[in-house]
């Protein structure tokens, strides 16, 4: 073996090392649909300057959100319930008491000045605040300077140099950080040990710290807000805590935890059991597929698969991520879709074995991952960069869709260009692997690329005849959006949450099937307590209600009904515009990226594409009167990530012969470019396709819905990929003053038409 190849081989061995011990000592997060968790519901509270109605609530749910999230709690789910409830379901939380002490916390912070010494007959007068400090002895504080609001971020750290055990630092906003400097200033003009030289910092009424201003700050010179450290004796727990709730804000109403309980899982045993032997199913169905195309080397690119399969599920269990349903799913759907950046290689290692005749099969497929490269990078740039958007600038499961997004790609790259490299360049080395065709599967071109040689269809001699078919199916799924309508679930639009009594004890997948039965398929059903069901569902009245409570009675008997409340949607205003804002940015970004790298053609053609998928996806859904809830949300994140993955495909190799062959037409070099895609772009589809057919047909009802948005949305962005990003990127073509691509020189070689590349065996000597 090569250098590169021994390194690649204990880099995989390491990292796969690393990723099974974690597998088999580390236990996932499971989110409240596979395992349950606690639900909590809060009552909001009138306020000096708030009363507990419906906009001020919606307000404290997403400061509440926000606290959550700093918690390290993932996919939580937050429902206001009624006019002044909020209803927080926690999975996996391993201390629900210290969760909801945290949550609970009004979190008002405000600074003072101290004005001297307090008196016990001052408390609870006009004359202003009196509170004791952190010693007990009382303080005489002027009103609030700045508050909580005017925090931008605030971290935990532990101050060992000067003996100031943890501490919390704050960084002020541009205008709040004024005030605290022109505070500290003026506290600075009083002598040292003055009690006027002192700044209290009060946190729902209790002074937490009152620090005296450094001898060495000059009177009216202050504090700059980057300096600022609240010290106050605290442990690393209570430290982090009050990092957080001042981060995350305070609360705009106080609130009081009327109820806490622990809540079953939203899907039955046989649910989950249905969906991971359909998961099972079709990851095998992928491996025996890349196995029967590409022989040895596509068995063992699924052997990197599976290598792939441990190592991104050993980081979302390292990096404790949240599995969902949607989550597993999406997961094992990453599998079928990891096997592209092989499918390239491989295909790409075939033309250079038809090319050149006399090529070794080693020397085929070192050219092979070299001229696949710039694709594989490109389209996981991409990925990356929406991944990386969706977590800093998103919020609730569309961050938890970045971080499980990016693993995925991360991943994926190195299963195809460490472990399946590493592999087959063992594999190569064999004579009796080169020397019988039907045993490697790269020495044979496969049936669909022999098929398009002997056709040889010229596709886009009229590129507006297939902007056309994609404007009559826009104009098609529009008109599904606007006469059907898009049947938006209860996390977009709240609902009604109900609870019965059944005398007799009922397993969720019963309740669900029973109420499926009866018409309510969008019904989300969990224990809640002994022997009580809790039904979330959409918009009911009492007679729904009643046809309902009399399906549930077909299998509990008599059924009471215990609770009846109005809730919010899960996924609010301020979720869903950050999702919005979160993807247009990744979009505007990973156009600018392909613009750089290929052409402003080539990256507005994308980018159509994406929209022409996004629409059919939405309109297709209308039309079959599907719900779009959080789970659609998922699936339409991942259709968006493979569309411009197949663009990316296309268009790179549009860039490569352009620039080899400049004086032809553009409309030629993208024919060429698209049949020679085309054998990718049916292996990498069928690989997702086999595993989507499997959790459709065998996932049962709960994952129904997300494998058909991933079908409809697969087929979509294969199509458009080709027959909408390619003539859009023509017809601007005709209009753009740009030269064709200039050809890249490679190192070692000359840049004239007649260059051929040293064989890796050769040392370069010569007789």
């Amino acid at each position: 073996m090569t250098r590169a190849t021994t390194v690649r081989a204990v880099l995989a061995a390491a990292v796969l090392l690393v990723s099974v011990l974690i597998t088999l000592t580390m236990s996932p997060r499971l989110g409240l649909d596979l395992q349950g968790g606690t639900r909590m519901v809060l009552q909001a509270k009138d306020s000096a300057t708030a009363k507990a109605d419906r906009e001020s609530t919606d307000r404290t749910l997403e400061v509440l959100r926000r606290r959550i999230d700093s918690l390290g709690v993932s996919e939580p789910t937050l429902t206001r319930s009624g006019e002044d409830r909020i209803i927080v379901e926690l999975p996996d939380v391993q201390d629900p008491r210290k969760a909801a002490e945290v949550i609970g916390r009004t979190a008002q912070l405000s600074f003072h000045a101290v004005r001297g010494p307090g008196t016990e007959q001052e408390k609870g007068t006009a004359a202003g605040l009196t509170l004791p400090d952190e010693e007990g002895r009382l303080l005489a504080l002027g009103q609030p300077r700045l508050t909580g609001a005017g925090v931008k971020d605030a971290g935990a750290s532990f101050d060992a140099q000067q003996g100031a055990g943890w501490t919390v630092a704050l960084d002020f906003h541009k205008d709040a950080g004024r005030d605290w400097t022109r505070l500290t200033g003026e506290a600075a003009c009083h002598p040292a040990q003055d009690e006027r030289r002192r700044v209290a910092i009060v946190l729902d009424d209790r002074v937490i710290s009152s620090p005296q201003v450094a001898p060495s700050v000059g009177c009216n010179v202050g504090l700059p807000s980057g300096s600022t450290q609240i010290t106050g004796s605290f442990g690393a727990d209570e430290a982090r805590d009050l990092a957080l709730l001042i981060k995350g804000g305070a609360l705009p109403l106080p609130v009081e935890i009327v109820e806490q309980r622990t809540v079953g899982p939203t899907l039955g045993a046989a649910a989950i059991d249905a969906s991971a032997r359909a998961a099972l199913i079709g990851a095998a169905a992928t491996a025996l597929f890349i196995t029967f195309v590409y022989r040895l080397f596509g068995a063992l690119a699924a052997t990197a698969l599976a290598a792939y399969g441990v190592i991104s599920y050993a980081a979302l269990v390292a990096l404790g991520v949240t599995l969902t349903l949607p989550g597993l799913a999406g997961f094992v759907l990453a599998i079928g879709m990891a096997v592209d950046a092989n499918v390239l290689v491989f295909e790409r290692a075939r033309e250079e074995y038809a090319e050149r005749s006399g090529r070794s099969l080693r020397s085929a497929m070192t050219a092979g991952f070299r001229n696949a490269w710039s694709a594989v990078a490109d389209s996981n740039v991409t990925t990356l960069i929406a991944a990386g958007l969706l977590f800093f600038l998103g919020s609730g499961p569309v961050k938890g869709f970045g971080v499980t997004l990016a693993i995925g790609v991360l991943a994926s790259m190195f299963s195809a260009l460490v472990i399946a490299r590493a592999l087959t360049e063992i594999a190569s080395r064999s004579r009796f692997v080169g020397d019988y065709r039907g045993v490697n599967g790269i020495a044979r071109p496969g049936r669909v690329r022999t098929w398009l040689a002997r056709r040889d269809p010229q596709l886009f001699r009229s590129p507006r005849r297939w902007l056309l078919i994609a404007t009559v199916l826009i104009a098609v799924a529009g008109l599904g959006i606007v006469v059907r309508g898009v049947d938006l679930g209860v996390e977009f639009t709240g609902g009604r949450l109900v609870e019965y009594s059944t005398s007799r004890p009922v397993d969720v997948e019963t309740a669900r099937t029973v109420l499926a039965g009866a018409g309510f398929g969008d019904a989300e059903v969990t224990t809640a307590g002994a022997g009580d069901l809790s039904v979330r569902t959409g918009d009911l009245d009492n007679h729904e209600e009643h046809a309902l409570r009399a399906a549930l009675a077909e299998a509990g008997g008599d059924t009471t009904k215990v609770r009846d409340e109005l809730i919010g949607p899960s996924l609010g205003d301020e979720l869903r515009r950050n999702a919005l804002i979160a993807l247009a940015v990744a979009v505007l970004v990973q156009l600018a990226y392909l613009a750089v790298r290929f052409r402003w053609t080539f990256a507005l053609a994308s980018v159509a594409a994406l929209v022409h998928d996004v629409i059919l996806l939405v309109g297709a859904f209308a039309w079959l009167g599907r719900t779009v809830d959080g789970i659609f949300l998922a699936a339409l994140l991942t259709v968006i990530g493979y569309s411009v993955n197949d663009s990316v495909v296309v268009f790179d190799r549009v860039r490569e012969l352009w620039a080899k062959a400049r004086r032809e037409s553009v409309t030629t070099i993208a024919n060429r470019a698209v049949l020679q895609t085309v054998p990718r772009t049916v292996n990498t589809g069928m690989g997702a396709l086999f595993i989507l057919a499997a959790l459709a047909v065998l996932g049962g009802d709960s994952l129904e819905d997300f494998a058909l948005a991933l079908l409809i949305g697969i087929c979509v962005g294969t199509y458009s990929s080709v027959m909408t990003a390619v003539p859009v990127a023509l017809t601007l073509e005709k209009r753009a003053k740009t030269p064709p691509p200039a050809r890249k020189r490679a190192s070692g070689r000359t840049s004239g038409a007649g260059a051929k590349r040293r064989d890796p065996r050769d040392n370069g000597a010569r007789v």
